[in-house]
């Protein structure tokens, strides 16, 4: 412990870019390490990228089919031997909150990767974790090299507009995706949890390009807005949608599906202010839940909204999608939502959520007869509940 409290104590001190080069010469001093890598995930989720210097030429590794992914999907530490010398790869999670950022890879002399030594190196790796997100304020390096290709000015807007991709807590998991990831428009997601409640936001804005994303975001922080002042959902999309009415005078609105969930009960309320539809998955069957439709945010001016009861049970597994997934159609112009997005969320019901969007979002790509012509947006929702309840 006294190793880890070292390597703390440099993380912590070390300049907002500088995190691979102290983490590396920290683990080299303390626990023998002779190789040091940190590989970030590209936000397609696709692929993990080496943290260099510009410009980034390593060469990325696949989350399908390497060692560092099989860590990655699994969160959990998967070691190797090296291919030379008596040492061990170690790969290691870094995560933060349930939002899986990408991995640590140390290379450690066979004899010094005890069980007590590889659960310190996991926690360096969460503590890493925690340092890469606090520099990120500071600092490009990290966000470069998420990139495997350059965002578009929309896509770079939506990004940062995010909470994250991924969430986990004691009584529920998160995980979300948008595609296509270099270039989405209006689409988004957002969550925030206090002590009592989880709220969860879909949004499906209309157009393209930059307009569609300053439309998403006036919507977004217009409902943060709402929500930080401490009133109920259906009040968010009221004040919302005379936000968005107010800029656009209906010109243009914003399709959102709005949920809020008491932690200790499943016990909650929706708002469905548009276009994405919710799917549960509960006791092996698919269903697709119906809600009172309301009218978009900013299509008329002093629209008012009711909230809808609605409850999630333990087990429970509640999946979002926008319109550009359950409408997208095949050869035939079946959609996507007549029968194959159910056979989807049925064929990943043992994936974490974490892993559900972006399996859907593929299963979409092989079904879709040509490329996507709107964004598809994904959110998953695992309910477990408090034990107490």
């Amino acid at each position: 412990m006294t190793n880890f409290l070292a390597v703390e104590r440099a993380l912590r001190t070390a300049a907002p870019h500088a995190l691979l080069h102290t983490v590396r010469a920290a683990l080299t001093t303390h626990y023998g390490a002779t190789e040091v890598d940190l590989l970030l995930a590209d936000y397609s989720l696709t692929v993990l990228q080496q943290v260099t210097a510009l410009p980034h030429t390593a060469e990325p590794l696949a989350v399908h089919s390497t060692p560092q992914g099989r860590a990655f999907g699994s969160q959990e530490p998967y070691s190797q031997y090296a291919a030379q010398g008596n040492a061990l790869d170690l790969h290691l999670p870094v995560t933060v909150r349930g939002d899986r950022l990408g991995i640590l890879s140390v290379r450690l002399p066979e004899r010094l990767s005890s069980p007590e030594v590889v659960g310190e190196l996991g926690d360096v790796a969460e503590l890493l974790g925690h340092e890469i997100i606090v520099a990120e304020r500071d600092t490009d390096l990290y966000l470069q090299a998420r990139r495997a290709n350059r965002l578009t000015l929309a896509a770079e807007m939506q990004w940062q507009l995010l909470p994250g991709r991924s969430c986990a807590r004691p009584e529920y998991a998160i995980g979300a995706q948008l595609e296509p990831a270099y270039d989405i428009h209006g689409d988004n997601f957002d969550w925030s949890t206090t002590s009592d409640t989880l709220t969860l936001t879909v949004t499906n804005g209309m157009g393209e390009g930059i307009q569609a994303s300053l439309l998403t975001n006036l919507t977004v922080n217009a409902l943060r807005n709402a929500r930080r002042a401490g009133v109920g959902i259906a009040d968010q999309a009221a004040l919302a949608d005379q936000a968005v009415y107010g800029q656009h005078q209906g010109r243009e609105y914003v399709s959102t599906l709005l949920l809020c969930l008491e932690l200790a009960t499943g016990q909650g309320e929706v708002v469905d202010a548009g276009s994405p539809q919710l799917w549960r998955y509960r006791d092996r069957s698919v269903e697709r839940v119906p809600f009172e439709a309301q009218f978009p945010l900013g299509m008329f001016d002093e629209s008012q909204y009711t909230a809808q009861p609605f409850r999630a049970r333990p087990g429970d597994r509640l999946v979002f999608v926008s319109d550009g997934v359950y409408g997208a159609a095949d050869k035939g112009g079946v959609a996507y939502s007549e029968r194959a997005l159910a056979r989807a969320i049925q064929a990943t019901s043992l994936l974490p959520a974490a892993a559900v969007p972006r399996a859907i979002l593929e299963a979409l790509a092989a079904y879709r007869d040509t490329a996507a012509a709107d964004d598809a947006l994904v959110t998953c929702l695992d309910w477990f509940g408090r034990p107490s309840a």
